[in-house]
C-alpha cells in the first residue's frame, strides 16, 4: 500500500521526496491543491471515503501517516 500511495504522490506533485519527508504540511512543500488532489486519488485508487475530519496535517505530513490513515479507514 505505501509504494502505491508513493507512486500516487509522486504523479501529483514531482519535486517533492516523499520517501524521507515527514514535514510535508509543516513545511509547506504541499499546497491546498496538492491535498485535494491526493485525497481524491486516495478515495478512487483504495475505494475509501476521507472525511472532512480526517483532513488534518497529522494525516498528510508523511507517506506513513497516509498510509496509517488509509487503512484505518479502509477497516
Amino acid at each position: 500500500m505505501r509504494d502505491t500511495i508513493l507512486d500516487l504522490l509522486s504523479d501529483i506533485v514531482d519535486d517533492v521526496d516523499f520517501d524521507t519527508c515527514t514535514t510535508l504540511i509543516d513545511d509547506g512543500l504541499l499546497s491546498s491543491l496538492d491535498i485535494i488532489q491526493i485525497i481524491g486519488a486516495l478515495n478512487d485508487e483504495f475505494d475509501i471515503s476521507i472525511p472532512a475530519t480526517e483532513i488534518i496535517p497529522d494525516n498528510f505530513n508523511s507517506v506513513d501517516a497516509m498510509t496509517a490513515m488509509v487503512e484505518r479507514l479502509a477497516e
